[in-house]
């Protein structure tokens, strides 16, 4: 999930606003992982090609 969609228990605000300090904690932590900013389409998509990529590379391996 992408953290511009969250909303804060503690402020009931969007975390993207970051009104208290649990907002600003959060989208700091947010921010600094690598695949915060990615939706769960876009991280599905990449396990799918990790998936099969590494099912040509064995396929390959065999031949």
């Amino acid at each position: 999930m992408t953290y511009d969609r969250l909303v804060c228990a503690n402020c009931a605000a969007p975390v993207t606003e970051g009104r208290c300090p649990v907002c600003r904690a959060n989208r700091e932590r947010l921010q600094q992982s690598p695949f915060g900013g990615l939706s769960p389409a876009a991280l599905l998509t990449l396990l799918a090609l990790l998936i099969a990529a590494a099912g040509l590379l064995a396929a390959h391996q065999t031949a």
